[in-house]
């Protein structure tokens, strides 16, 4: 978006009416983010943004400049960040927060071959980090297994499969990792999508061996982020899984489902159900074991919901809905915090819905995380 179109839309944002907030509201949320300027060659940052819902005010807490496009993001207990630079990744950053950075680490001064993917998960044990990596040479998929204070590797595995993803641990401490299964050459440029083999693995994290994996029947359909409906402890826990169709056929992109769910052992399209794109960039838990999904491309975010499975409902439609955090709001979750071009939005099946236009222009990277609440 060009700066005074930017404005221009922040300025209606700002303008739309205060809704008043239940009175037992949260006053503020911290979310740390990653973002660039309104424009495609602007420069990169990660921080922390503080919302005030009473004021409809948000503020840059704190912003870290870096040296590439960032991806996922991991909170630290001081309220900092370790974000993650994406395909080829070559470098992790750790900063406290205060927005100093405190450790930087480019993987290519390890002397391996591997890149990394943009995402990474702390260990159930906790000293330990799983990053998702591409062998540049191979083409393989590798999990990184990394000193959680050094960053430095210590052992590698494979996933079993190409252009590994969104990772998460399940609720025996394994992880669970969205093989994209899209070919790709070192500079991240697709090819021979016809040989695409996206797959969902479980993997045992003390020593890589493959413990299930999953496929769906239409080989083009990548799966790529993936979020607990709940805590993966719960018996109820259902694993969500983001899709991004990748047909050559622009019909057959347009049908794609974008979400699947591992339910137990069983990994399903449950509707059809989708954006009209076939390509959802995030996904959250949200209310009452859901999942909120967006879709920047159809500028739109949604809801599903294992009770009415077949459908999805609009929760947000505006402008490059794309990142997406939980939020508990008034202390009983199933909330969803939604960044777009214009701004935060907030929902809540409890509490009024809000809008807060960025502090300055900026343009959101795919993820965000909710730091703290009050």
């Amino acid at each position: 978006m060009k700066r005074r179109q930017f404005l221009l839309a922040a300025g209606a944002l700002a303008a739309l009416p205060r809704l008043a907030l239940a009175a037992a509201d949260a006053r503020r949320a911290i979310i740390g983010a990653a973002w660039r300027g309104p424009n495609k060659g602007d420069p990169y940052f990660a921080g922390a943004l503080a919302a005030d819902w009473a004021s409809r005010k948000l503020d840059i807490r704190y912003a870290v400049p870096l040296p590439t496009r960032p991806h996922g993001l991991l909170a630290e207990a001081d309220g900092g960040l370790l974000v993650v630079g994406v395909r080829p990744g070559t470098w992790l950053l750790r900063c406290d927060g205060k927005g100093e950075v405190t450790q930087q680490l480019r993987v290519d001064d390890e002397g391996a071959t591997a890149r990394l993917n943009g995402h990474v998960v702390v260990a159930a044990s906790g000293d330990v980090l799983y990053t998702t990596e591409t062998d540049q040479k191979t083409g393989r998929g590798k999990i990184g297994v990394r000193d959680r204070q050094t960053l430095r590797k210590l052992a590698e595995f494979d996933t079993h499969g190409i252009d590994p993803h969104q990772l998460l641990l399940d609720r025996e401490g394994h992880l669970i990792v969205a093989n994209g299964g899209v070919p790709r050459t070192p500079a991240d440029k697709k090819f021979d999508l016809q040989r695409m083999d996206s797959s969902l693995v479980r993997i045992d994290a003390t020593n890589g061996n493959l413990l299930c994996q999953w496929r769906l029947d239409d080989p083009r359909l990548s799966l790529r982020h993936l979020a607990w409906s709940r805590s993966p402890g719960d018996a109820d826990a259902i694993l969500g899984i983001a899709i991004q169709a990748e047909h050559d056929d622009a019909a057959k992109r347009a049908a794609a489902p974008i979400l699947a769910v591992l339910d137990g052992e069983q990994l399903l399209v449950p509707t059809r159900a989708n954006d009209g794109i076939g390509y959802a960039g995030d996904i959250a838990a949200a209310y009452n074991g859901g999942f909120a999904l967006s879709s920047n491309q159809a500028g739109l975010a949604q809801l599903w919901h294992p009770g009415t499975p077949e459908n999805m409902a609009a929760l947000v439609k505006m402008q490059e809905a794309y990142a997406l955090a939980s939020w508990n709001g008034p202390g009983k979750g199933g909330g969803v915090l939604v960044a777009t071009a214009l701004g935060l939005v907030r929902a809540h099946p409890t509490a009024g819905p809000v809008a807060i236009p960025w502090p300055q222009p900026m343009a959101l990277d795919n993820h965000w995380v909710l730091l703290d609440e009050s």
